[in-house]
């Protein structure tokens, strides 16, 4: 049952990947708490807004970034000003038309309350690469799939 907080909380995650779809590095910071930490797919860390806003500026203009199609999966109350969501994220690259299994990744968010406003505590960025284990891969990829338009 979703109760005005999760909503709130997932309405936070899919608004920060919308922000990555329209490669915005400034919206995507904001909605980062001051204290907040971002994990990117490769491992790179970047600490409160103005650094997460600095560091993906340049990927934004220096990459074709692909659009995430996401959906969340889990979400759960830690505390009364704090959630954690667990999402699965594909992305079609520039000029494909299929998702590409091996850019799957799995998205866990720390969601927390300050002043009656949700922000981000910590986004993590996990490859799904689910080693010796294609079946897995092709279950998520397959998930994602159902999520793009017809």
């Amino acid at each position: 049952m979703k109760t005005e907080h999760t909503k709130a909380v997932e309405d936070l995650y899919f608004n920060f990947i919308q922000a990555w779809n329209e490669r915005n590095s400034r919206a995507m910071a904001d909605y980062f708490a001051e204290d907040g930490e971002m994990v990117g797919y490769d491992g790179s860390q970047a600490f409160g807004p103005e650094e997460i806003h600095a560091h993906l500026e340049p990927i934004f203009s220096s990459f074709p970034t692909p659009p995430y199609y996401a959906k969340v999966k889990n979400i759960s109350f830690l505390s009364d000003d704090a959630i954690m969501v667990r999402a699965i994220a594909g992305m079609i690259p520039v000029g494909k038309t299929e998702l590409s299994p091996e850019l799957n990744t799995h998205h866990t968010v720390i969601a927390v309350k300050n002043n009656e406003k949700w922000f981000i505590k910590l986004f993590q960025n996990t490859p799904a690469q689910f080693h010796g284990r294609p079946e897995l891969l092709d279950q998520m990829t397959e998930e994602l799939r159902a999520l793009l338009p017809e």
